[in-house]
C-alpha cells in the first residue's frame, strides 16, 4: 500500500514534536516536508537526519509556507497537517480552504495523538493567547511546589532556533547555559527567570528524551507551555491563563479555545488594568465553555528598577517580541511604566529601525511606539542594537524578563520592568494544587519511579 505523503505546516515546534511522537516511525506516511512561519530563518533548513529516524535518512527538507499550495502539487501531498499555534479560527480555516482547493485533506492532531505520558504528577500551564501571563503564572506555580516540599522540574515549549540537531535536549541550571546554547532573546526571555529563582528548566526537539531526562530530578514536572498551544505531556492539572484585554479571544483563537475548554482551573490575569466588563465577558466564555473549571483571579503588578530615571526623560520601550507581533498587542509592561513614572517623552523607534527590525514593523503595523525585542539569531540581535544605538533618547525601559544589558551594547541606561502574578481572593494556585496533585513524590515520601523508555515517549497516550 502507497504511504500517505504529508506536508507538516508549522513554526519550529509542535510540528516537530507530533512528527516525533506520530509519524518519525510510522510506515503508513511518508512526511514529504515541514513548512515554516512566524519564526525567521527557519525555512530553508532541515529536520536532520539523526533526529528523523531511519525512514527519513536524508533528513525532511523545511520549506517557506508562503509555497504550500505548489508544494501540495509539485509534491503530490495528500493530506496538510497543521501544527502550529496563536492564530484566529478564521485564518486556520481559511489554510484548510486553500490546501483542500490545491487537492490535499487538512488535519489537526490533538491531545489523544500527541501527548505524552509521565510517571510523575505534571501541572500544565497554557494560555488562550501569547502575552496572557503564562510565564509569571508558571513561575507562581514552580513556588507553590517548592513550597511543598516538591522537587520540581519545568519543560518548556519548544524554540529550535539554532541547530536542531544540536538542540535536541537542553537543560538550563545556570546563566552560563544560555551561552553554551547560543540562545536567542526570545529563549531567554522564557529560561532566565527560572534561572533567576534557582530552578531548573528543558527544552529542545526531541520531549521524549527531555521527559526522560527531567523525571530523574524531579517530583513534579511543570510544563511551561509556549504561544498558547496545548501540552506535549498529558497534565493531571491543567491551568490556562486568559486575558481580558483581548477578551472574546478566548473563544476564536487556536489552540487557546481548546486550552480554555480543557482546563481544571482557569487564571483571569490582569483584572487590574482591564475593564470591569471584559473581566466579565471572559468570566461568561469561562461559565459557558468549561463550567466545571475552578477561577483563579489575578493581576501581574509591575516593579521597576530605578523608577527615577524614567521620570521627565525622553523613553525608548523595549517588549517581549512575540506578544507583539503574532500575540497583536500594541504594548506592554515597559510602556505601562513609562507612562506611570511619568516619561517626558516615549520616543517612536519606526523611523530608526535597522534591517530586519524594519520589516517586524511593516508586517505588524499595530506595533508603533514601541521596540519588540526580536533576535532570532545573531544578525537580528546587532541589528537589534543598531536600532538602539540610532534611537534618540535618554533611557531604554525595558519589558522584557530578561536583563537585556547582557546581550547587547546599549550607549543609553537601561531600566527594567519586571511583573510576577499576585493571586487575588480565593482559592490560590498552591491550595489548588496541594488538592488536586497527589502527596507521592513530595520530599520524605516514597518517589514515583521514572517513566520506563517505552512510556516516557516512544507512542503517546491517553
Amino acid at each position: 500500500m502507497a504511504r500517505t505523503r504529508v506536508l507538516i505546516l508549522g513554526a519550529a515546534g509542535r510540528d516537530f514534536h507530533n512528527f516525533n511522537v506520530y509519524f518519525r516511525d510510522n510506515p503508513a506516511y511518508e512526511v514529504v516536508g515541514f513548512t515554516a512561519t512566524q519564526i525567521p530563518d527557519i525555512a530553508g533548513r532541515s529536520y536532520p537526519a539523526r533526529l528523523a529516524g531511519a525512514l527519513y535518512p536524508d533528513g525532511i527538507p523545511i520549506y517557506d509556507e508562503a509555497d504550500m499550495e505548489r508544494l501540495i502539487r509539485d509534491l503530490r501531498v495528500d493530506q496538510v497537517v497543521f501544527a502550529y499555534s496563536d492564530v484566529s479560527h478564521e485564518y486556520v480555516m481559511h489554510r484548510a480552504s486553500a490546501a483542500m482547493a490545491a487537492g490535499a485533506d487538512f488535519r489537526l492532531m490533538g491531545p489523544g495523538t500527541t501527548m505524552l505520558r509521565s510517571a510523575r504528577p505534571v501541572v500544565a500551564v497554557c494560555a488562550v493567547r501569547t502575552g496572557a501571563g503564562k510565564s509569571q503564572t508558571t513561575r507562581a506555580v514552580v513556588r507553590a511546589l517548592r513550597a511543598q516540599g516538591r522537587r520540581v522540574v519545568a519543560i518548556r515549549h519548544p524554540m529550535p532556533y539554532g541547530d536542531i540537531a544540536s538542540q535536541a535536549v537542553q537543560r538550563f541550571a545556570a546563566y552560563e547555559d544560555l551561552d553554551r546554547h547560543r540562545c536567542t532573546i526570545e529563549e531567554r526571555e522564557e529560561y532566565e527567570p527560572h534561572i533567576a529563582m534557582g530552578a531548573v528548566i528543558y527544552s529542545g526537539v526531541d520531549y521524549a528524551e527531555i521527559l526522560r531526562q527531567a523525571e530523574a530530578e524531579a517530583d513534579v514536572i511543570v510544563w511551561d507551555g509556549g504561544n498558547n498551544d496545548f501540552p506535549f505531556i498529558r497534565p493531571d492539572v491543567l491551568i490556562t491563563v486568559a486575558d481580558p484585554l483581548r477578551a472574546g479571544h478566548e473563544r476564536t483563537f487556536h489552540p487557546g479555545e481548546t486550552n480554555l475548554r480543557m482546563a481544571d482551573v482557569v487564571v483571569i490575569n490582569k483584572i487590574d488594568s482591564a475593564a470591569p466588563e471584559s473581566v466579565e465577558a471572559v468570566r461568561q466564555s469561562v461559565r459557558e465553555l468549561n463550567p466545571r473549571a475552578e477561577v483563579v483571579d489575578a493581576a501581574s503588578p509591575i516593579t521597576v528598577s530605578d523608577p527615577e530615571q524614567i521620570r521627565g526623560r525622553r523613553v525608548l520601550v523595549i517588549e517581549d517580541g512575540p506578544t507583539l507581533t503574532h500575540g497583536g498587542m500594541a504594548y506592554g509592561a515597559g510602556y505601562v511604566a513609562a507612562r506611570r513614572f511619568g516619561a517626558a517623552e516615549i520616543v517612536d523607534p519606526r523611523p530608526h529601525a535597522v534591517g530586519s527590525i524594519a520589516e517586524t514593523f511593516r508586517r505588524y503595523p499595530q506595533t508603533t511606539d514601541v521596540l519588540p525585542a526580536m533576535g532570532y539569531g545573531e544578525r537580528q540581535l546587532r541589528e537589534l542594537e543598531a536600532t538602539i544605538q540610532a534611537t534618540p533618547c535618554d533611557v531604554v525601559v525595558s519589558g522584557t524578563p530578561i536583563d537585556l544589558g547582557r546581550v547587547i551594547r546599549a550607549d543609553k541606561p537601561i531600566v527594567r520592568v519586571t511583573y510576577e502574578l499576585q493571586e487575588i481572593g480565593r482559592p490560590t494556585l498552591a491550595e489548588i494544587l496541594a488538592r488536586r496533585l497527589p502527596a507521592a513524590g513530595r520530599d520524605g515520601a516514597a518517589p514515583v519511579p521514572p517513566a520506563a523508555a517505552e512510556k516516557a515517549g516512544v507512542r503517546p497516550g491517553s
